[in-house]
């Protein structure tokens, strides 16, 4: 398994709707999730170990940044085929599991992690309440099997920043992750 970063921010480029179904059985757009102060979306998966490493760190932020009007989803894109482990009725699992305070959607055909251009699991775009993206960052310092409980946050402060002056932080470091399991 190779990790791959995600690239650098391009700022202001703007984010772009969707129709997808979460597993709650709701149908979600990105005006249904977007923030009064900001929009995260997150592409994450159920078996990717950078992913697990940081879940329950994603769910507090979530937590945290709705608290800000800030609008969260997530986003699994993965080939379930391939990837049983990240098939819809497991999603459902960890979503209840973790008590996801957001939804999180099933992109079964891939096209929106392709117009997103998401590389990796996990993959942070977010937002302003424009919805031009000011951060494509790491959550924070964590990596594989290195959790750490009192890691500066720095999606949450990204994202704080953003809900509260509309602008992301200039220098980001770039989230690392397992490769969206792209279809044959």
């Amino acid at each position: 398994m190779a990790a791959l970063n995600t690239p650098v921010c391009d700022f202001n480029w703007q984010a772009q709707d969707f129709t997808l179904p979460a597993t709650n059985g709701v149908t979600y757009g990105l005006k249904d999730i977007a923030g009064e102060y900001g929009t995260l979306v997150m592409f994450i998966c159920n078996h990717c170990p950078f992913v697990l490493a940081v879940l329950d760190k994603i769910v507090r932020d979530a937590r945290d940044l709705k608290e800000l009007g800030v609008g969260v989803a997530a986003i699994c894109s993965n080939d379930a085929v391939a990837y049983p482990a990240d098939n819809f009725h497991n999603m459902q699992l960890l979503a209840e599991e973790h008590a996801f305070p957001f939804p999180y959607l099933h992109d079964a055909d891939q096209s929106v992690a392709k117009t997103y251009g998401a590389v990796c699991t996990p993959d942070f775009f977010g937002f302003n309440s424009e919805l031009g993206l000011q951060y494509r960052g790491r959550l924070d310092a964590t990596r594989m099997n290195t959790s750490t409980a009192d890691l500066p946050r720095d999606l949450f402060e990204a994202m704080k920043q953003v809900a509260d002056t509309g602008q992301g932080p200039a220098e980001q470091i770039p989230s690392i992750g397992c490769s969206i399991k792209w279809k044959a």
